[in-house]
């Protein structure tokens, strides 16, 4: 599985965009992948920084890249 940071770095090179860790990881909870719970998240329930619809179909397309879904 691939890290947030290879996956930062194939869309800052395929997309020339910036996507936040926080919007990998809601996606990924979207998509039924693993994902951790931040040792620094005041509420586990709630998340403070949603990803963006306009960023939704970029992360998807890097999670099919590296063979995720």
């Amino acid at each position: 599985m691939a890290t947030y940071k290879d996956i930062q770095s194939y869309i800052k090179l395929n997309y020339d965009c910036t996507v936040k860790t926080c919007w990998i990881a809601h996606m990924k909870s979207i998509c039924g992948l693993p994902v951790r719970q931040a040792y620094n998240r005041k509420d586990p329930e709630k998340r403070v920084f949603l990803c963006p619809d306009s960023k939704k179909d970029i992360i998807k397309a890097a999670f099919k890249h590296f063979n995720m879904i």
